[in-house]
């Protein structure tokens, strides 16, 4: 077997552990200390950015014949069943998300609280002309 591959591997593995650890560290740090929305924003976008390479990384891995080949059918039904309960659980986040975020904006556009910076037209009037959601500016 080719060092090489193995050492590939053993690499992914320790950088995927490192950043669980880290992970865990400033989860920590979120919960103990009052965080600003910035923060917040970032963390997301790091956490959203590592999914996707890893995501990406296992449709790869289940396309490699080397791999497919030799892997077992209770590690693919592991990763079918573990891919499946990360999917239920990001899609419940997106309808809840979504659903308090459509409201929020329902509610500022009643009060006339819309930044006209961002919004181009209030909602109403995009909902009368079109029947969608507000328009964002786009720069």
């Amino acid at each position: 077997m080719e060092s090489g591959y193995l050492a590939t591997l053993d690499e992914w593995i320790k950088m995927q552990k490192n950043l669980l650890e880290t992970i865990k560290e400033l989860e920590k740090k979120y919960e103990s200390q009052d965080v600003d929305r910035l923060d917040l924003i970032l963390a997301t976008r790091v956490a959203f950015q590592h999914i996707m390479r890893t995501v990406k990384a296992f449709d790869q891995w289940l396309q490699d014949p080397q791999i497919i080949k030799h892997m077992p059918k209770e590690m693919l039904e592991d990763v079918r069943k573990t891919t499946w309960e990360i999917l239920e659980t990001l899609l419940e986040l997106d309808i809840r998300h979504t659903s308090q975020f459509k409201e929020l904006i329902v509610k500022l556009n009643k009060e006339g609280k819309l930044d006209p910076l961002i919004w181009t037209r209030t909602l109403n009037e995009e909902q009368q002309n079109t029947g969608r959601r507000g328009t964002f500016m786009t720069m």
